[in-house]
This record gives C-alpha cells, sequence and structure tokens, in this order.
C-alpha cells in the first residue's frame, strides 16, 4: 500500500497531501512538491471524462438546475474531484508512502475503493447529509421569498412591454447603468435604438430599478408567478439516477442540494420560458457561457422560432470546459443559432469543442473596446486581482499578506460579483478601482480573471497564481502562458517578473464590429444611410 487515507495522520509515510481541512501540524517540508501544478495536469487529463459524465447526466430533467453536468469549473467541483483521484491513483502506484487527508465523506468513499489505498475509519455521511439538506431547503426558501417580492415589485415591467424586437437577455454587472451603457454588450443600445433589455434573474429587484430608469430596460423577474417561487422553488434540487453509483456524483448533488442554487435556476428558466412565451421577441442576443439555463433557454427559442445570438464575450481558456458542446446531450439543439466571438482565438477553441464552424463569426471586443496603457514601474505596487471563487482568493490575500514582509507593497482588487472583505495592512491596501484606473504598477498577479489578459495586452509583468487545493482555471487562450506562482514561492515569483513579449490584441479582443452588430440587432434590416 503506497497511499494511506485518513481523517488525522496515522501511519508511516514520506508525503503528505490534505485535500481539505487543518493540516495537523505537519512538516512542510514533507508536503507533496509541486501540488498546484500536478493537480492542474490532473484536472487537464480528466476533461474528457467530465464531458462524457456530464452528457450522460444532462439527459435527465433536473440536470438543468445543477452547473455539474455543464461542466461548469468555477462553479461545481466535480472536476476538481476527479482531478484528486487521478493523482491519489497515481501515488498508489508509486513507491512512495503518501498520507492523504481528508474529512470529506463521499471523496473519501470513492477513494478508499481504489487500488493500493488503505483506509481509516470513514468520516460520517448521514450528519453531513442532513446537514446539507436543511441548509438547502432553508436557502432555496429564502430565495423563493425574495425572488417572489420582485416578482410583485416589478410587474410593472410586464405590463409595459411589446411584442417582438430584439433584446439583450443580460446579467446585473455593477458596471451597467441606466443610461445605456451595458457591461457585455457596451454600447449597443445607444448604437441601436429599437433594441432592449432584459436582465437576468441574479439581478436583484432594486438593481433593476436603478437600471430600468433609461425606459429601456426590464426585468425577467416581472414574468415570474410569485405562487410558482413559493410552492415550487423550496423543492427544487438536482437528483440525478445516472451515477448515482459513482460517489462523486452523490457528493455534488449533495453540495449543490445545500444551497439555492437550484432554486434560482429553476426560476430563471420558469420565468424565460412564461417571457418568450408572452413576448414573443424576434431576436435574442446574450453572454453565452453554455451553462444549463442557457441551454434551456436556446431549446423554448428554437421550438417558437425565435432567433438567438450567443456572444462569447470574454475570453476561453483551456480550462473553461463549459464552453464545450461536447457536454451537451443534445448539442444542436442546445446551441445557439449563431454565436459571435470577441477575437479569433476564442472563435477558434469553441470549434475545436464543437460548436459548428457555420455558427461562429467575430463580432469584436465589446467588453473591452479600448487598449488600457500602463507603466511598468518597478517601485509602484502589485496588482492583485482576485478571481470569483473566494477560497482561492483567501489563499492569495494571505500570500500577498506574507509577501509585505520581503517589501513588497500590493493594491487588492476583488471581483466584481463576489466582493472580498480582507483586514488591510501596510503593504496590502485595496485597490481603488479596476486595472485601467492605474497609471503605473509594478506587476499583475491573478487567478481566473480576465484581468490577468488585459494586463498582458497592457504590456505588465503578469504571474497567474495556483492554488495547492483547488482549481483556480487558466483563462488564457491557447498558445499564451505566464509564469505561474502559489502560496510558497510568491516573493521569490516577485522578484524574478519581466515583462512579457507583445500579443496581438486584434487576435483576442478584435476591433468591434459594430455594424455587423447592427445589422445583427436590427434584425437584419439595411443600416440607415
Amino acid at each position: 500500500m503506497t497511499v494511506i487515507l485518513s481523517q488525522t495522520p496515522m501511519g508511516e509515510w514520506d508525503r503528505w497531501v490534505v485535500l481539505d481541512g487543518p493540516d495537523h501540524g505537519l512538516p512542510p517540508h514533507q508536503r507533496c512538491p509541486d501540488l498546484g501544478s500536478s493537480l492542474e495536469r490532473a484536472f487537464d487529463s480528466i476533461a474528457d471524462d467530465w464531458w462524457d459524465l456530464g452528457r450522460r447526466l444532462g439527459s435527465e430533467s433536473s440536470a438543468r438546475l445543477s452547473h455539474a453536468p455543464a461542466a461548469v469549473a468555477n462553479a461545481s467541483d466535480l472536476g476538481l474531484m476527479m482531478a484528486w483521484t487521478k493523482l491519489v491513483a497515481e501515488w498508489a502506484e508509486s513507491s512512495t508512502q503518501v498520507l492523504v487527508l481528508t474529512r470529506d465523506p463521499w471523496l473519501f468513499r470513492h477513494l478508499a475503493a481504489l487500488p493500493g489505498v488503505q483506509a481509516g475509519k470513514k468520516p460520517s455521511i448521514l450528519k453531513r447529509s442532513l446537514g446539507l439538506w436543511l441548509r438547502g431547503y432553508a436557502a432555496r426558501t429564502l430565495a423563493a421569498l425574495r425572488v417572489a417580492k420582485a416578482a410583485l415589485v416589478l410587474k410593472h415591467h410586464r405590463a409595459s412591454s411589446s411584442k417582438g424586437g430584439a433584446y439583450l437577455l443580460v446579467y446585473g454587472h455593477p458596471a451597467s447603468t441606466p443610461e445605456g451603457h451595458d457591461a457585455y454588450f457596451g454600447s449597443c443600445l445607444t448604437e441601436v435604438p429599437d433594441l432592449s433589455r432584459l436582465l437576468h434573474a441574479d439581478c436583484s429587484a432594486a438593481r433593476a430599478v436603478e437600471l430600468a430608469q433609461g425606459g429601456r430596460t426590464r426585468s425577467i423577474h416581472a414574468w415570474g408567478n410569485p405562487l410558482h417561487a413559493l410552492f415550487r422553488l423550496p423543492l427544487a434540487r438536482w437528483s440525478p439516477t445516472a451515477g448515482r453509483e459513482n460517489w462523486l456524483v452523490r457528493r455534488a448533488a449533495a453540495l449543490e442540494g445545500g444551497t439555492g442554487q437550484a432554486a434560482m435556476i429553476a426560476w430563471q428558466i420558469h420565468c424565460q420560458d412564461r417571457w418568450l412565451d408572452q413576448v414573443r421577441p424576434d431576436l435574442v442576443a446574450w453572454p453565452w457561457e453554455n451553462h444549463s439555463w442557457e441551454r434551456c433557454f436556446v431549446r423554448s427559442a428554437r421550438r417558437l422560432g425565435i432567433q438567438t445570438v450567443g456572444y462569447q464575450h470574454s475570453v476561453v481558456g483551456r480550462q473553461m470546459l463549459n464552453y464545450a458542446a461536447r457536454s451537451n446531450f443534445d448539442p444542436q439543439a442546445s446551441l445557439p443559432d449563431r454565436v459571435l466571438c470577441s477575437g479569433a482565438a476564442t472563435a477558434k477553441q469553441i470549434m475545436d469543442w464543437g460548436m459548428p464552424e457555420s455558427r461562429i463569426s467575430i463580432g469584436g471586443g465589446l467588453r473591452f473596446p479600448r487598449p488600457i496603457t500602463i507603466t511598468p514601474a518597478p517601485l509602484a505596487p502589485i496588482f492583485l486581482a482576485l478571481p470569483f471563487d473566494q477560497s482561492v482568493a483567501a489563499e492569495m490575500v494571505e500570500a500577498a499578506r506574507a509577501a509585505t514582509a520581503h517589501g513588497w507593497r500590493f493594491v487588492v482588487r476583488d471581483h466584481p460579483m463576489t466582493p472580498y472583505a480582507f483586514t488591510p495592512q501596510p503593504g496590502l491596501e485595496p485597490a481603488t478601482g479596476p486595472l485601467s484606473d492605474y497609471s503605473e504598477l509594478a506587476g499583475v498577479v491573478y487567478a481566473a480573471t480576465t484581468v490577468g489578459l488585459e494586463a498582458l495586452l497592457a504590456g505588465l509583468p503578469v504571474l497567474r497564481f495556483r492554488s495547492r487545493t483547488r482549481i483556480a482555471i487558466d483563462i488564457l487562450p491557447a498558445g499564451i502562458s505566464v509564469p505561474t506562482t502559489d502560496a510558497e514561492h510568491l516573493p521569490e515569483s516577485l522578484a524574478a517578473l519581466t515583462p512579457p513579449e507583445r500579443l496581438d490584441r486584434e487576435w483576442i479582443f478584435g476591433t468591434p464590429d459594430m455594424e455587423k452588430w447592427r445589422r445583427i440587432l436590427q434584425l437584419n434590416r439595411p443600416l440607415a444611410g
């Protein structure tokens, strides 16, 4: 036996790794080396397996309420668990004795069944399952109450809507404005006077009221039935039957069931179906990411003869597996009629992953229409760009905090959709704004955010942060790489930073083709003049 699987240290071993929980004061010099890079390599190797599993899971009706079947790596850690499984299997075949610590009851049972693994006492699964069930029911009930109230507050949006026309269906991004600027579609609302904006269910009622002041924005909450919310949403959850023999699938269902996520997805689907049926728009464009609710949206729109246009709005790195058509159990039926990409790099990636070439064209970088100019300055602070994942964000902040002892200074910018609170100190201060607000920086450290790519295009030295226990997805397009670092090596990695080679911005964020966008959003009518 070369792997000892336990909740706490036991037996004799050469190396150790903690998959979750405390490290019990184990000697740092015996931790498995280069864990971040090993985990990332394993994750890359399981992509095909996750797509195949997702396609099998996705054929069931409740799968539309889940992120796991859609292979959404920044919302489901099923792929991470599959990567840990691959690493443990490799260690079990090696001559090195590895202690693997985890308190996760599902992952423990899954790993214990691998050849070459000696397992200790199993963690209790009943207590954890019951706690997640209760927490999930409470979260879905609260979500139901919140969206039912939003439906009532915003019901006048339904009464003031007319049939037909072209719409942008967007998230309630904090950078969008009532006057018409949209964080995803830039100036399209001002370029196309007849265009309307519909807000996704993730946008709160208060934010929807604010954005609707411009007169061309509605909230999808208005089409929801409050009684449906109150009586159906608390019971909404992903309940897979396919793959139930797999402990990792059972784990994914239990964890997602411990949140209000399924209720919000179910509400979005309920509202969008009613909106499509009542408004019958001619065309809908949205920031396409191939999530489960989007696949449902496309199917419903196609049944009604409504044109669908997905905008691939930022980047598609090799680990952003949700963009692949390979996990869609009915790919042609649930992919948009056409997809406009930010640049040629991302167009090639989604085509390689199964999107028909005939449906793809370049629309340009509406979110990033202009390059930013920042001077690399060694005495300026480092811009620390945190990801959506709060666990990785915490790891980055603590690594930066430790690096301040080596004289490094940081400004910390959290993800706009998931603010991260931390205690400032000298050398570790909140950023005053986005990357573009700074005229000088020593460099950028980022994880799983397009800020890293923006910094590269601006000519700044860049480091990609790797977590030891999580997948901070690599968002860089194929053919582009930057130096990586982790919590242990951040100070020396910063000391070795150098400016990057010049990149072709047009290849990634093409110049917005506003004539094409106007033609599409004006329903292919001739352009004025």
